[in-house]
């Protein structure tokens, strides 16, 4: 007996939305790794400075919206982290690319969605 094509597509896009959200549950659920602490304390100084500009030093709003983590609730994690990466073209957001990497990016949304720490300053000078 054969399947009927229309049986067959719907059953192999069931199957791939099932994994796609069981992927997507298990992956939010784990923070992403922590850089190491010294880059880590460069990274609140670099969002706190130059995020705040816009964003505000407390990060509740300015030119910029508020980043915070009321107001990222219902974001998606992966858009915003493609924000703070890319930018938002044809908005003042600019890309961040060239001073964070993505893993990198990933903990500040992780940070901003939890309450993003205070900063301590620049660590000294390697």
């Amino acid at each position: 007996m054969k399947v009927p094509p229309l049986f067959a597509h719907v059953a192999v896009f069931l199957g791939a939305a099932l994994i796609a959200a069981f992927a997507s549950a298990s992956a939010s659920d784990v923070p992403p790794p922590a850089p190491e602490a010294q880059r880590a304390r460069e990274l609140i100084h670099i969002v706190r400075q130059d995020c705040g500009s816009c964003h505000g030093l407390t990060l509740a709003g300015g030119l910029g919206p508020a980043l915070t983590p009321d107001v990222l609730a219902d974001k998606p994690f992966e858009g915003l982290v493609a924000t703070v990466v890319s930018g938002r073209p044809g908005t003042p957001m600019p890309p961040f690319r060239s001073i964070v990497s993505e893993p990198e990016a990933e903990w500040i949304v992780d940070q901003l969605m939890r309450g993003f720490p205070p900063d301590k300053g620049l660590p000294p000078a390697r």
